[in-house]
């Protein structure tokens, strides 16, 4: 059996290409922007791509070009259950609801004036979040309902950037206040009011639908738990200074201690649930009990290697480090010996 790995910086790929050869695992590197893809991967029973939301030609063929080589029999990572969702939160929305999570009430218009007739009766304030987006990219907090429909009108005539130019410098000024990145990052960040970044002009604007959330109160931080394979991390990530979100904010913190059972057992259960090869989910609380607010499948693999240890699908905790990418491989060699005995 022999693994196809597309190899990129800063993704999964290093460690899962360091764990195949550890253990002597059969693989090979291809080119994924390659016209040729098919016939790369052509002798291999797998393929292994974590492509990204950011980067514009992943936006435009990653899940086609994996969910393509999954309907002609090879095993990919993520398959069609991990990642057809990814980076758009009106699908999770969307599955959330159909398989009973408990979800953040979230409400998605196709038609200006309907959502012109829900901000006239909904309460405030309200999330408001682009479908696509990061970090807390395009996610603003709305206070009344003059703020709405600005958004609304917005969203049903010339859109909104990927690129938010002023939400950029103002995240890259607090990480730089934090000592958590450059004054030179800060300065590219300015010049970026000149010109847009090329993942936005391919993508281009969003428009032709409008999302909020419900605004849940009460919360200095969110929770966020990764399933992978029966087991399951968490981090804690705390609020921004005089903000809301808590993705991105960088403060983030690890003890056993924060996370409880109901959260984890959740988590279990929506990934089986969804049959996600992995799955991050965010997490806030409502009256003390978990709501979630969005999924992912990929994450940066830096901000987990402070983890303390995981919990097995009987909720059992294992001290220690831990190697989440080689559990990706492993879960795909799984897939492959099960389906040459099928």
């Amino acid at each position: 059996m022999k693994i196809a790995i597309h190899q990129k910086e800063n993704d999964f790929s290093s460690r899962w290409i360091d764990y195949c050869k550890s253990h002597l695992i059969d693989y090979k590197i291809v080119n994924c922007y390659d016209s040729d893809i098919i016939s790369q991967v052509e002798d291999c029973d797998a393929v292994m791509w974590h492509f990204s939301q950011t980067d514009p030609r992943d936006h435009l063929f990653a899940k086609q070009l994996l969910f393509a080589l999954q309907t002609a029999g090879k095993k990919v990572f993520p398959d069609f259950n991990t990642a057809w969702y990814f980076d758009d939160k009106v699908g999770q929305k969307y599955l959330l609801e159909a398989i009973g999570a408990p979800v953040v009430p979230s409400y998605v218009f196709y038609d200006k004036q309907k959502a012109l007739d829900w901000v006239e009766e909904a309460d405030f304030p309200k999330v408001f979040k682009l479908r696509r987006g990061a970090g807390s990219n395009h996610v603003k907090l709305v206070h009344t309902k003059s703020e709405a429909n600005k958004l609304v009108r917005r969203a049903f005539s010339r859109g909104f950037s990927q690129y938010d130019k002023i939400a950029n410098l103002q995240d890259r000024w607090y990480k730089y206040k934090k000592g958590k990145t450059s004054f030179w990052d800060v300065c590219k960040a300015v010049l970026r009011f000149g010109k847009t970044t090329e993942f936005a002009r391919i993508a281009g604007p969003e428009k032709g639908y409008i999302y909020f959330q419900d605004f849940i109160e009460g919360n200095d931080s969110d929770i966020r738990v990764i399933v992978i394979d029966g087991k399951a991390f968490a981090i804690k990530r705390l609020v921004r200074d005089g903000d809301f979100r808590a993705s991105g904010s960088g403060h983030v913190l690890y003890e056993k201690q924060h996370f409880n059972e109901e959260t984890l057992r959740l988590s279990f259960d929506v990934a089986e649930k969804i049959d996600s090869q992995c799955l991050a989910i965010d997490f806030v609380y409502g009256e003390g009990k978990p709501l979630i607010v969005e999924l992912s499948y990929g994450f940066i693999k830096e901000v987990y290697y402070s983890c303390e240890g995981y919990w097995d699908r009987d909720l059992i905790w294992h001290e220690g480090p831990f190697d989440a990418q080689g559990w990706m491989v492993e879960l795909l060699l799984d897939e492959m010996k099960m389906s040459k005995l099928e």
